[in-house]
């Protein structure tokens, strides 16, 4: 008989299982707990949109557009795209849905996003991202909130060595006079310029202060920077998310070459970086964008952002945080079966968390549920007067009295005299 082959899992994907599954979840939990701190509320969108959702709002010369996105023709023909990030489909939901009448609107999410892109350490092609918006809001305390909320988060996970690295990109006129200037200081070298940077001249000059072709590091240095050509306005707006972030005690440090390179990104941009990653150092960044939602045919209305990866994050996540009291519930004969199942029950209703083995000898089950990892098995001895007769058989020498005082915080009075086992 022909031996059916299995197929391999897609390249740049992943099954997340075990330990890295807890970190994953870990920071999940996490960032579940912060944006409810922060009364963010939480929104979930379509995983595709039509496929000019992201074309207009990440814009035609990005790689992320020209390279990497999950593009396919529908089965009528509409052009339909993977979400790649989330920005642009909320700016869509808030335009379709008419949630301007709510605004200003603070809102995140999460969830997977989809890349075509080299796997490397850190990187998919579908991975998960953590997602936090301000929309409608043109103050710089806007700017301020998100970020000492990621701040926030970082340290919530005991996530250290990680740098804000903080930039202004000031207002349209500012950033109209800085561009003319970048534009005429990258002509006057294009010789000097890698054939990537001589094709951005053209179309997103920004970018290529930001290059890490070494061909183009010596004329990006070189560039003017934005602060000669920043308006009063400008300046003002980046002094007050300075000084909100110094008053709530966040540590940032300025880059200057930190750009958003489509016309819709205003003032404030941001990314939190690591050297713990290599060469993919950034673990959350975001910025304002007060014209995207113009860009996609709504009223001009004002939005800033970050976004992170969660791989990323749980690959820093230095120490889980001890998991809670998990137990088998085992019969010791057949005739107790059903006073177990009463136990299991009851201590699951309690928010215990109950381990099951379908089938086996008492031994047989305590094995398997050791090997899952619990904390001990509560053998059901006897009953007496509808009562059942528990001993607990801990496994963790170091768990002290951590898995008794679990269970006598829960059980009732007629139940809890227990006998048991130290390890």
């Amino acid at each position: 008989m022909t031996r059916i082959p299995t197929p391999n899992r897609v390249r740049g994907t992943q099954d997340i299982f075990g330990d890295e599954q807890r970190r994953f979840a870990h920071v999940l939990d996490a960032f579940e707990r912060v944006r409810r701190l922060y009364c963010f509320g939480r929104v979930d969108v379509p995983v595709f949109e039509a496929t000019e959702v992201f074309a207009r709002s990440i814009g035609e010369t990005t790689d992320v557009v020209s390279k990497e996105m999950y593009t396919f023709p529908d089965r009528g023909g509409d052009s339909i795209t993977l979400r790649p990030e989330f920005t642009a489909g909320i700016a869509r939901a808030f335009l379709t849905n008419g949630w301007r009448q709510h605004a200003p609107m603070k809102l995140a999410t999460s969830g997977p996003v989809f890349r075509y892109e080299r796997p490397q350490k850190g990187r998919f092609r579908q991975f998960h991202q953590i997602d936090a918006e301000v929309i409608g809001a043109a103050e710089p305390a806007a700017d301020v909130e998100l970020l000492v909320m990621a701040d926030q988060l970082l340290r919530e996970l005991g996530i250290e060595g990680v740098t804000l690295r903080l930039n202004t990109l000031g207002d349209a006129e500012t950033r109209d006079a800085w561009r003319a200037a970048l534009v005429a200081h990258f002509r006057a070298h294009r010789d000097a310029l890698s054939e990537e940077s001589l094709a951005r001249l053209a179309k997103n000059p920004l970018r290529i202060l930001d290059s890490k072709d070494p061909r183009d590091r010596p004329v990006a240095d070189a560039a003017p920077d934005i602060d000669a050509y920043l308006t009063a306005e400008a300046r003002a707006f980046f002094d007050a998310v300075t000084a909100g972030l110094d008053a709530a005690g966040v540590a940032w440090t300025r880059d200057a070459r930190l750009v958003r390179g489509l016309d819709y990104y205003r003032h404030t941009a941001f990314e939190f970086t690591t050297d713990r990653l290599g060469a993919q150092g950034t673990v959350l960044a975001g910025g304002r964008y007060d014209g995207l939602i113009g860009s996609l045919g709504g009223p001009e209305t004002p939005g800033v952002g970050w976004a992170a990866g969660v791989e990323r994050l749980a690959m820093l996540v230095a120490e889980l945080p001890e998991e809670a009291v998990k137990l088998a519930v085992v019969a010791d004969r057949t005739e107790l079966d059903s006073a177990a199942l009463k136990v299991t029950q009851f201590l699951r209703d309690k928010g215990l968390a109950i381990e099951s083995a379908y089938s086996g000898k008492p031994k047989k089950q305590a094995e398997a549920a050791k090997k899952r990892n619990v904390d001990g098995v509560l053998y059901v001895r006897d009953e007496k007067d509808g009562v059942p007769v528990l001993h607990l058989t801990q496994f963790r020498r170091d768990d002290g009295k951590r898995v008794s005082r679990a269970l006598m915080t829960v059980l009732p009075d007629e139940w809890a005299r227990i006998s048991g086992d130290q390890p």
